[in-house]
C-alpha cells in the first residue's frame, strides 16, 4: 500500500451526486492520480439495485476507479465488497469503507461517521471486507463524533489492527459537519498513531493548502472533495504545489465557461437529454463571475444541454463586453 500511496497522491473524494463519470474525467485530465465514485451503499447493491450499479460504471479512458461503500452490517459489506472485485477486476483500485459522511439520512442508519460510535462494530466490517477481498481495504473517518471529542488516533489504530491498508482523516468532527475549519493537526496525530499510510482531506483550495498539510502532517496522499466542484483546474494545481514547482494561472472566464460546457456535454452523452444535475455544477464554475448572479435563476430551470448553452453564451457576452469597455 505504500507503494500505492507513493503513485496516487491526490485523490479525488466520493461525494454523493457529485463524483460521476463526467466529473472524474475532468478532474483526471486536470491531474489527480485517482477518483473516487460516487459513494455506493452495501445494501443497494445487495438489493440488485440497478441506480446503485449504475454508480460503478467506468468513464471512458478510465482504467481504475476506487470504490467507496457505506453500510453497518459486516456482512453485506463483506459479500458486496466480494461482488464488485468480481465485477470490476483490475479496474478497481481498491475499496474503502466510509466511516466519516455525517449527513443525517446516513448516519441515523448507522453509517458513516455514525460508526465511530461503535469501534468494535466499525473493525468487524474491516476484518469481514478484509476477508472477502483481495484488493487493498482503506478507511476514511473523521476527527470524531462529538464536537471536542478527539477520537482519530485511537479509531485509526483500531483500524489499522483489524486489518485496513491505509486511512483517510477528515479534520472536522461528525456534530461540525462541514462547518468551521478543519484541523489538519489531527491527521498528524493519526501519522504518528499508526504505521499504515494516512490521507488528509479537509479545506484543501489551493495547490498551497495541500503542499502546506503535506508539509504539516507528513500525510502520504491528500483528498480533495468541495474545493474541486466547479475547479477541476486545482488538481493541476494541487500537483505542481506537491512537485515544488509554480502553479498554473487560475483559469480565464474563458476556460471556465467552456469546462462548464463540456461538462454539460460529458453528462449529456452519458444520461440524455435531461440533465438537471448539471445546474449545481454550472452555478460552482460561474460563481463570482460578471451577469453570474442574474443567471442563477435561468439556470434552475435548465433542463438540457440547448438550455445550459444559451446561458453559457449569454455570460460569454456579458465577459467580454465588460472586457472591452
Amino acid at each position: 500500500m505504500e507503494g500505492l500511496f507513493g503513485k496516487y497522491r491526490a485523490l479525488l473524494a466520493p461525494m454523493a451526486g457529485v463524483s460521476d463519470i463526467a466529473f472524474r474525467t475532468l478532474c483526471r485530465e486536470a491531474g489527480a492520480d485517482m477518483a473516487f465514485t460516487e459513494m455506493v451503499s452495501a445494501k443497494g447493491l445487495s438489493f440488485a439495485n440497478e441506480k446503485t450499479r449504475h454508480l460503478l460504471a467506468l468513464a471512458e479512458g478510465e482504467e481504475v476507479v476506487a470504490v467507496q461503500l457505506f453500510g453497518h452490517e459486516p456482512a453485506v459489506m463483506a459479500s458486496q465488497a466480494a461482488w464488485i472485485e468480481q465485477e470490476m477486476g483490475e479496474s478497481l483500485a481498491y475499496l474503502d469503507i466510509n466511516m466519516g459522511c455525517p449527513a443525517r439520512k446516513i448516519v441515523s442508519k448507522g453509517d458513516g461517521s455514525a460508526l465511530m460510535r461503535d469501534p468494535d462494530l466499525a473493525a468487524a466490517i474491516v476484518r469481514a471486507v478484509k476477508a472477502a477481498v483481495a484488493h487493498p481495504v482503506t478507511v476514511k473517518f473523521r476527527r470524531g463524533w462529538g464536537l471536542g471529542d478527539e477520537t482519530a488516533p485511537a479509531f485509526a489504530r483500531c483500524m489499522e489492527e483489524a486489518g485496513a491498508d491505509a486511512v483517510t482523516v477528515h479534520g472536522r468532527f461528525a456534530e461540525q459537519l462541514y462547518r468551521g475549519s478543519a484541523d489538519w493537526g489531527v491527521i498528524a496525530r493519526v501519522r504518528a498513531a499508526v504505521s499504515v499510510p494516512v490521507v488528509g482531506n479537509g479545506d484543501i483550495r489551493s495547490g498551497a493548502d495541500a503542499a502546506a498539510m503535506a508539509a504539516a502532517t507528513g500525510c502520504d496522499g491528500v483528498m480533495i472533495a468541495r474545493g474541486a466542484e466547479g475547479n477541476p483546474w486545482l488538481f493541476s494545481q494541487v500537483q505542481a504545489a506537491l512537485a515544488g514547482q509554480p502553479e498554473p494561472a487560475l483559469p480565464t472566464v474563458d476556460e471556465r465557461i467552456a469546462m462548464a460546457r463540456r461538462h454539460a456535454e460529458l453528462l449529456t452523452h452519458r444520461e440524455g437529454r435531461n440533465i438537471v444535475r448539471m445546474r449545481k455544477h454550472a452555478m460552482w464554475y460561474l460563481a463570482g463571475l460578471p451577469g453570474a448572479a442574474a443567471a442563477r435563476g435561468r439556470i434552475n430551470y435548465c433542463t438540457t444541454l440547448d438550455d445550459f448553452d444559451r446561458v453559457f453564451d449569454e455570460l460569454l457576452e456579458i465577459a467580454h463586453g465588460a472586457r472591452s469597455l
